[in-house]
Order: C-alpha cells, then structure tokens, then sequence
C-alpha cells in the first residue's frame, strides 16, 4: 500500500498565478520529506481554478529538491496534443528524472478545454486516448522511418533521416519500454477501466466520485482482465480521495464543513461546474439521488474522509473493502487560504506517521489470509 499526493489543483480564481505555484510547489516538498512516495498533478489550460498547463514543466523544478517522490501527470490530457510531442517530451523528462516519471493519460474534463481544442466529442476524445498511446509506444521502441497511419493522426519521418548525424531519431525514454501508463476514471463504470484491462495500463479513480462508483471501476477492470488471460493486480490501481486528518473527530468535522474549509469550496465548485455540462451524476452517492439533493455537503460527505487518526483508518479499511483492492491511496491536496495550510499540514503529517503504517499492517494482513 503505497501513499501519494493528487493534486488537481483546485484554487480560488481570485489568486494569483505565482503565488498558487509557490503553494504547490511547498506542498509537494513537504510530501516528499514526510514519505509520500508519488506526486500526481493534473494539466488544463483554460481555468484559473485549475491552473497547470504542463505538468513536467512543474515537475522539472523538483527534480533535484526532493528523495522519495515519483512524478505521475494526472493527466496529460492527450486529445490536445500531438502523441509526438508528448513521446518526446515524456521521454525527456524520464531521462531528466532517471526514471522517476509515471505517465498518466486521459481524454480530459474540462469543457472550455473540449472548446479551444475543437475536441468536443467523448467518444471520439476515448478513441484518441488510444490511438495517441499507440503511437507513442511505438515511437519508444523503433528507430526510422516512422510511418504511423491512425485515425486522427498520421506521424512520418521517411525522407529527413541522416542516421550518421542522429537526425530523424526520436527519443527513447529512460525506462526500458518507457514510463509505466495509467488512464483516468471519473465516470460510474467507466469504460476505460475495461481500456485498462486490454491495454495493460494503471488505473486512477477520480477523487470527486462515491464508492459505488470506485468500486464499479474494480468490477469491470477484474471481468476484462478474466478476458484477456490475465490477473487483475490491485497494484496498478490508484484511488485519490480527500482526506482529512485532525486530532480529533470533532476538529475533523469543522475543519471540513466549516466556512473557511477547503472541502467546502472544492465541492461547492466541483459541483457548479459539472452540474453545468450535465455531468452532476458523477458526483452524486447514488445516480437516482435528485439533483436539488445533491448538495455540496452530501457530496461532501460522500466523498471526503475525515476524522482522528483512529476514525480515517477504520474509514478507509471499510472503504477498501468496499471497493476493492486498491494498491495506492492518493490525498487529495486543497487550497491553503486562511487556515488551510496549517490544518492540510497537520493532516499529511498524521495521515503519513499514524494512519498509513496501520493501514499498511492491515493490507498485507488481508492478502497473507
């Protein structure tokens, strides 16, 4: 059971740039110094909210700063991009990090996104995951030419090749085959756990859905992984949550639903925006619960856990069994206005030091049985 951070991230619109970087880039170190062995970041261009256009980019800054931490894109919304680029560019930063890199991909989330890059089709945004992965793939383990001919993308080096000078070449990643891959869900039963399955990819579940819906994601991964001949390894599936962790229940509680929470303003936000697409059944802890009913606190409720340590740890034993067996647990990291940043340090202190080598004890207890 490995611990990591997920940061989407999630600000204020009102905050500046900068200072939100400065923020996450001070979080991201203290997870590396209290053990937290992955860091997981998400990519979007057109919402201040969600304000990290390159992930790598980010990453790259620490590099030489930090120990322990593994750099996950979470994720590299690939529609928008040419599958070139992004073998080149992940490719690079895996020799950058000496293969400290995991490369998490998806069709994307957010709708102004869909807008500027004319990718307003779900389904077709899936099948560019795929095609776009493939790509890549190959690209990591041949030498030219290259004549790769999909549905969306065609990528040819044939005549511009002077092997003697190396031109021509695209690079190779650090990792023998390249950086181990993961793909999205957020939706109940997503068909990109069964993607998954067929592909030998990682799973990430969204930290914004109910268990039910984790849970549906085990479930169909496990049945396509019967139909490929293989194992469903719980190892290659990461859960992201909200978490919080106080000295007590009650502090917990009001640290959550209080006004100056950062739980409050994520889900009242998460809310606004998926509520507006359509989209507010990915929230919801049942799809049959009525729309005026799926308040930002029973969202919250729902999808945030909260309490002492001895509260969190019975929390997320009852949560994984629930679910299924999930092989990495990712805090969700939340904005540090007001007194955020002291109650989110405490809370990753107290989840690293108290809550984790239990729930650790009780995995490897559940798989000796």
């Amino acid at each position: 059971m490995r611990l990591g951070m997920f940061m989407m991230p999630v600000h204020p619109p009102d905050r500046t740039f900068w200072g939100t970087l400065d923020e996450d880039t001070e979080k991201s170190l203290l997870a590396d110094q209290l053990g937290f062995e992955e860091l997981w970041l998400g990519e979007h261009f057109s919402a201040t909210t969600e304000p990290i256009p390159s992930p790598m980019m980010f990453f790259a800054n620490l590099i030489a700063r930090t120990k322990n931490i593994t750099f996950g894109t979470a994720v590299i919304n690939v529609p928008n991009h040419h599958p070139a680029i992004v073998a080149a560019e992940a490719a690079q930063f895996d020799h950058m990090s000496k293969g400290r890199f995991m490369l998490g991909v998806g069709p994307g989330g957010l709708v102004s996104d869909f807008e500027l890059f004319k990718n307003p089709d779900v389904h077709a945004r899936n099948r560019m995951v795929i095609e776009a992965v493939d790509f890549m793939k190959r690209i990591w383990s041949q030498d030219p030419p290259y004549d790769l001919k999909g549905e969306f993308w065609n990528i040819e080096i044939k005549d511009g090749i002077l092997p003697h000078l190396g031109v021509g070449f695209m690079p190779k990643p650090y990792q023998k085959g390249g950086p181990p891959i993961s793909i999205s869900l957020a939706s109940p039963r997503s068909s990109s756990a069964r993607t998954a399955a067929l592909k030998g990819w990682g799973m990430i579940s969204a930290n914004i859905i109910p268990t039910y819906s984790v849970a549906s994601h085990w479930e169909i991964y496990s049945k396509a992984c019967a139909e490929a001949g293989r194992p469903p390894r719980g190892e290659d599936w990461r859960v992201a949550r909200n978490i919080l962790v106080a000295p007590s229940d009650s502090q917990a509680h009001d640290r959550v639903f209080g006004e100056a929470g950062s739980n409050r303003y994520f889900f009242t936000y998460m809310r606004e925006v998926l509520d507006s697409v359509g989209l507010l059944v990915v929230l919801k802890p049942r799809p049959d619960l009525p729309d005026a009913e799926a308040t930002p606190e029973v969202i919250t409720r729902e999808c945030v856990t909260y309490g002492s340590p001895k509260t969190v740890l019975d929390k997320l034993v009852a949560f994984r069994e629930q679910v299924g067996p999930f092989g990495t647990l990712l805090m969700t990291g939340l904005d540090w206005g007001g007194p955020n940043a002291a109650w989110e340090r405490e809370s990753m202190g107290l989840l690293a030091r108290e809550v984790m080598p239990k729930f650790r004890q009780h995995v490897h207890a559940r798989a000796a049985e």
